[in-house]
């Protein structure tokens, strides 16, 4: 469980003085254009992103999904980059971009290599230039963005989320969002769509954020050149938000979830008002742990409980929510709800928290800088969508809260006279049952790779193929007990994040009849320390800025004067947790009683008809969670398996930032170095399993309207075989570059069968497994699955064309840069490759070995290991036709 720690008085002065905006270059080009282009150094890797300042609210009367519309639309081509140039160019760049529509921007992200920052650059001027949003090109782009729309519309919180709107915001912009219904999409014309793009998509909307490791003077003369010629147009009028009053209403919904949900929402301050740095302020306190609407959760009334904003530049929704079991009083939650609210609107709300929820977003501000994509979404946050000059505003906003100001605020705009209450409550979908597969043959017709000729602002230096330099070097370490540490200096914040991983297995450790005491036991951490209650240990991490959880994952993320008491904290909860009794019971109860929903629920069932086609009845993985496995647990069961489980020398920890590796291991012998290992090792890696069969089942969803289906098989393979190397390679002329790749060009593109399509191969030590899912129309299922099968036999087949192969190659060497553009990345690839055993240089390696490889290797592989003759398909939703 995540909470933010915060440092003691004495050092905010110092500690909370923290400037989002140092080293931004701003600009305001003649036409128009905003430019902000901030340093980061963290990585090779800069981020794009153009924001137009228009969304869902200038849609046209009755055509609210227009401005998605144009999103999509803006990837099918423009007069000097078609859409298959644009698709290419991407893959060459890593394949990391994307898109966005929210109530007022749209926003189109690229994070590439900053040598590629020039191209990436020269696709959004040519975008900004002009689109082409032709007939035909929406003809083909209309099924992919309305099997999106059935996507959310199987989402019951999706369905939830868009009647609030309509509810909250009726008669105004803001009563839907940006999805689009699939008959205004119906009537929607190539026309149209280009007249919105006129209207609005002008270098005078935009504001162009830029964040990496850069020469900011440079690139802003590369943008002046790139963008200073496009144009300026006069803009229309935006249309006006009127709210009229909120009738007091009682929403329903089913939901295939395992849990239920009580809701009360209220109409909040917008971006704009005055009252919208207080209102954060608000929520992060009803949210605290140290809160008494989070306290419904360790009292047992439920499951979880928190506080959440929804902001729009006019107006916003609050939320107070809270989880309830299958079968729960979802009406006394509610009560619940409804009276820690209403004794804080009386009582007014403790100074103490209103500090600490300040120290938290203050921090906050601190943390954004350790990852490129996140600190321009930041800045593309504060410029585009609330209107601010910087990042720092918001934190100046913070600064100024009192708890006045709080509970004013409160008292202001959490109205129960003027609330919409929703109950989301689970509902049964029924047993999966065996099917055919898929709705008979099909008849599609293999299509040649088109070849495409680049710009020849694109072909530079990107026919090159070289290891990329990795900017890791940590130093690692092997403490006396057994502890794997590895620390990486890293100098683009003031903070030092700590990640922690004990190599484990529930389904091989939990003793027979006993399961589910792993998820009681993870449960537990939040409830303390031996030396400190849970409301006293939730106090000390809010004295110091930071995020800290403990289990067999752990973590702590903490300003970099903080790091000794931080460090001290987390080993005390991970190594000396209270595991009291009275929690104990609590925490039983409640996860028998999700384990009792967890069971009927559709996901849950499409999961495990998933394992039964794929894994022998005898798997390991095949032990479940019930509330019979549960209800017998006692105290001591619980305290036997983390003594069984929790060993250092079971334990890889990564320490990223501002650091000294040596005074890191210091700190961290200091803390965690009398931990000490008893008995032998457990086992914790999994059995090999024999070549699955072929097999379909469905699993019944009342809640959805678009099946979701995952074709898997078991390879002969694990994470060390030879050909892992070459089945990747070939993966990625599958997938992983939208357009470029065969399986998003034939059943998007060309097709409009799916929205997204996705494969992997899930390699461990002991087992492989290879994975292709999707979603679409349950007539759309067989066709979709014929397409997959064709392009699979082909990869057996034919060897892939010197064209895909470098593509291929090209998008996994740019992938290794991308994934060092956060220090949650960086940490997450040290910690898989210490578990599985592989070198902490392994992406280098690996890199050699793909720039070598040959078509011939990939397409063996694919004879050797891929059979389309042993897929399994499992169907969530609807019966496939």
């Amino acid at each position: 469980m995540k909470r933010f720690l915060n440092f003691g008085i004495a050092a905010l002065l110092s500690a909370f003085s923290f400037c989002a905006c140092a080293e931004a270059l701003r600009a305001t080009l003649d036409n128009g254009l905003k430019v902000v282009i901030v340093k980061n150094a963290l990585a090779p890797v800069v981020t794009t992103q153009i924001n137009y300042l228009a969304g869902s609210n200038e849609a046209p009367e009755g055509f609210p999904g227009m401005a998605h519309a144009q999103e999509h639309m803006m990837f099918r081509g423009s007069p000097d980059l078609s859409a298959g140039q644009l698709a290419d160019i991407s893959a060459e760049m890593g394949g990391m971009f994307d898109a966005d529509t929210q109530q007022s921007v749209t926003q189109y992200f690229f994070t590439v290599p900053a040598n590629d920052l020039n191209v990436a650059l020269h696709i959004e001027a040519a975008r900004m230039k002009g689109v082409l949003d032709s007939d035909a090109l929406w003809e083909k782009e209309r099924g992919a963005i309305e099997q999106e729309v059935a996507q959310d519309l199987s989402n019951p919180e999706y369905v939830f989320y868009s009647k609030l709107l309509s509810e909250m915001f009726r008669g105004t912009p803001l009563a839907h969002d940006a999805l689009g219904t699939k008959a205004s999409f119906d009537r929607t014309t190539g026309a149209m769509l280009h007249d919105y793009y006129e209207k609005w998509y002008a270098p005078n909307n935009a504001i162009l954020v830029i964040v990496g490791n850069v020469d900011p003077d440079r690139v802003l003369s590369t943008v002046k050149t790139l963008f200073g010629g496009i144009p300026s147009r006069p803009l229309p009028k935006r249309p006006e938000v009127r709210l009229a009053p909120i009738s007091p209403q009682t929403l329903h919904f089913d939901t295939d979830r395992p849990y239920g949900m009580a809701v009360v929402s209220f109409r909040m301050p917008g971006y704009g008002s005055p009252d919208y740095a207080a209102s954060q302020v608000l929520s992060d306190v009803l949210s605290s742990e140290r809160g008494d609407l989070y306290g419904l959760v360790p009292e047992g009334r439920a499951l979880s409980a928190g506080f959440s904003l929804n902001t729009f530049s006019e107006s916003g929704m609050g939320f107070a929510a809270g989880m309830f079991p299958k079968g729960g009083d979802s009406d006394a939650l509610l009560a619940e709800i409804r009276h820690v609210l209403e004794n804080y609107l009386k009582k007014g709300f403790p100074q103490e928290l209103v500090e600490a929820a300040k120290r938290k977003e203050v921090a906050s501000a601190e943390f954004r800088k350790n990852s490129v994509s996140g600190l321009a979404s930041s800045w593309s946050e504060a410029l585009a969508v609330e209107g601010r000059q910087s990042p720092d505003d918001d934190i100046a906003a913070i600064r100024a809260v009192t708890v006045e100001d709080v509970n004013r605020v409160a008292r202001q705009y959490l109205l129960f006279d003027h609330s919409i209450t929703a109950i989301l409550t689970p509902s049964v979908s029924g047993k999966p049952v065996a099917s055919r597969g898929f709705g008979g043959k099909e008849s599609f017709a293999s299509k040649e790779v088109r070849a495409v000729k680049l710009p020849d602002w694109a072909k530079r230096d990107m026919k090159k193929l070289a290891v990329p330099e990795s900017s890791v070097h940590p130093s690692d370490f092997r403490l006396a007990n057994g502890i794997r540490l590895i620390v990486q200096p890293e100098s683009v914040s003031d903070t030092v994040s700590v990640y922690g991983h004990i190599d484990n297995k529930p389904d091989l450790e939990e003793p027979q009849g006993k399961e589910g005491v792993a998820k009681v036991m993870g449960s537990l951490f939040s409830y303390g320390t031996e030396k400190q209650d849970r409301m006293v240990f939730q106090k000390a991490l809010d004295d110091i800025a930071a995020d800290e959880s403990a289990g067999v994952d752990f973590s702590l993320q903490v300003l970099k004067e903080g790091f000794e008491k931080g460090v001290a904290l987390l080993a005390e909860n991970e190594l000396h947790p209270a595991f009291p009794e009275a929690a104990f019971r609590i925490v039983k109860r409640q996860v028998a009683q999700s384990a009792a929903g967890e069971l009927q629920s559709p996901g849950y069932q499409t999961g495990r008809a998933l394992k039964m086609a794929l894994f022998p009845e005898s798997d390991p993985s095949l032990r479940e969670t019930t509330p019979k496995s549960v209800s017998p647990l006692t105290l001591e069961d619980v305290k036997s398996y983390y003594k069984k489980v929790f060993r250092p020398d079971l334990t890889t920890l990564v320490v990223i930032g501002n650091v000294d590796p040596e005074k890191v291991k210091a700190e961290i012998e200091k803390c965690f170095g009398s931990w000490r290992a008893e008995g032998s090792r457990p086992e914790t890696d999994l059995p090999e399993v024999p070549l699955s069969k072929p097999s379909a089942a469905s699993v019944p969803d009342r809640s959805r309207i678009q099946d979701q289906v995952m074709l898997a098989e078991t390879l002969g393979i694990n994470r060390f075989s030879p050909d892992y190397y070459a089945l990747e390679l070939g993966n990625h002329v599958l997938g992983g570059a939208f357009y470029a790749t065969r399986f998003y060009r034939d059943l998007r593109e060309d097709s409009g069968l799916v929205y997204y399509v996705g494969s992997s191969f899930q390699v461990s030590k002991t087992r492989g497994i290879y994975m292709v899912s999707y979603a679409a129309d349950p007539a759309n299922v067989g066709k979709a699955r014929a397409i997959v099968e064709r392009d699979l036999k082909t990869m057996s087949e034919k060897p892939v064309s010197d064209k895909e192969l470098r593509q291929a190659k090209v998008l996994l060497l740019r992938k290794m840069s991308l994934s060092e553009s956060s220090i949650d990345n960086i940490a997450s690839g040290l910690i898989s490759r210490s578990v599985i055993g592989l070198p902490l240089d392994e992406p280098s390696r690996a890199a050699r070995r793909y720039i070598g490889m040959t078509s011939k290797q990939v397409r063996d592989a694919y004879a050797r290991w891929i059979s389309v003759a042993r897929l399994s398909q499992v169907t969530e939703g609807p019966a496939p036709h």
